[in-house]
């Protein structure tokens, strides 16, 4: 199983200046590089200061000057934001601007305060529609000259330019439900899953899922599948413990962000109070503890032992925690030094 690390830009405190949160982004995947992992991921969000990445194309392209050898995903672009000629062009050129080190994912979204206010009126099931047709199309103008006539889009006969520097250049889907992963598996495309903190009987699930998948489609070879979730290593149990209460104010506040109720003013949603976290039992620390991957090096390295058991082919460390930059580091570092030797 190989790892990967997943991260955004993410402000809690109007202080701290954007710039600074990018550099802290981009010595977090340095220090990835450094020790060997993977991919770094970047998703696609907008208008929220929890998330920032209008963009994850512009944040890639900058990491491509400054790596030499991880690979840089979108984890993912949202697909009913974007036309199929401007997808497959802009990725081209970020493979260019990497050198054919692009890993593209695609997912069809999750916040309807997104939706409202790129495409309104969209709900998931119209945004899961629009990146069916999106993907084999982004396929097919990087082979050029092809014309579409499809429900959400339409164009003469085009081509993506630049074209990318691989031959076949990764799609991953993010899936969840049976339908995605089918849809994933007969596109030719990896997947990529999460549990969120719903713990590791939706891990052991969500593979359920991926192998019926291919087990349908014995006329495509087998697919990678990635799994994301949030994991942090501690060097006590205390540590431990405060990491649990940590995550579950991160859970709690992107629960409200799912709801889109509360109030935003300039990207920042009004911060929830002590009763609001304790009417959302699902993520209590206790149960946060249980369900994600935080402990000692010893406790981590048996639930991913356990996830690569099940065929895992990547597992993707989610550092997006509302912690701060210094924590994140130890963390890491924490990870590379006691838990990444165990699956050389």
């Amino acid at each position: 199983m190989k790892f990967s690390l997943f991260v955004h830009m993410e402000r809690s405190d109007p202080a701290k200046p954007h710039r600074e949160l990018f550099h802290e982004l981009e010595e977090l995947v340095l220090t990835a590089e450094a020790a060997g992992f993977e991919t770094a991921w970047i998703g696609e969000h907008h208008a929220m200061e929890f998330t920032i990445s209008p963009n994850p194309f512009v944040q890639l392209a900058y990491l491509a000057g400054r790596t030499s050898r991880i690979r840089l995903g979108t984890g993912n672009v949202i697909a009913p934001f974007w036309h199929p000629i401007k997808l497959a062009g802009e990725a081209a050129l970020t493979d260019v601007a990497c050198d054919g080190r692009l890993d593209l994912g695609i997912a069809r979204g999750a916040y309807s305060f997104e939706y409202e206010r790129l495409v309104p009126g969209l709900d998931a099931w119209g945004a899961g529609r629009r990146m069916r047709e999106l993907v084999p199309a982004v396929k097919k103008l990087w082979e050029g000259d092809y014309a579409h006539e499809g429900e959400f889009w339409s164009f003469p006969a085009s081509t993506a330019s630049p074209k990318p520097v691989q031959d076949a250049l990764p799609i991953w889907i993010a899936a969840r439900d049976p339908n995605s992963h089918d849809f994933a598996v007969a596109s030719g495309c990896n997947v990529q899953v999460t549990p969120l903190a719903s713990g590791d009987g939706e891990v052991a699930a969500l593979m359920e899922r991926f192998n019926a998948a291919v087990a349908d489609h014995p006329e495509v070879p087998r697919p990678r599948i990635m799994l994301l979730q949030h994991t942090f290593v501690s060097d006590s149990p205390a540590e431990t413990q405060a990491l649990a209460r940590d995550l579950s104010a991160f859970y709690c506040l992107f629960g409200a962000w799912f709801q889109n109720k509360r109030p935003i003013r300039q990207g920042f949603m009004e911060p929830l109070g002590a009763e609001e976290m304790a009417a959302m039992p699902q993520y209590a620390p206790e149960t946060v503890l249980k369900n994600l991957v935080i402990g000692e090096p010893e406790a981590v390295i048996g639930r991913l032992k356990a996830y690569e058991a099940l065929g895992y082919d990547q597992f993707s460390i989610w550092i997006d925690s509302g912690i701060s930059h210094e924590r994140k580091k130890k963390s890491l570092d924490l990870f590379i030094r006691h838990v990444l030797p165990a699956f050389a």
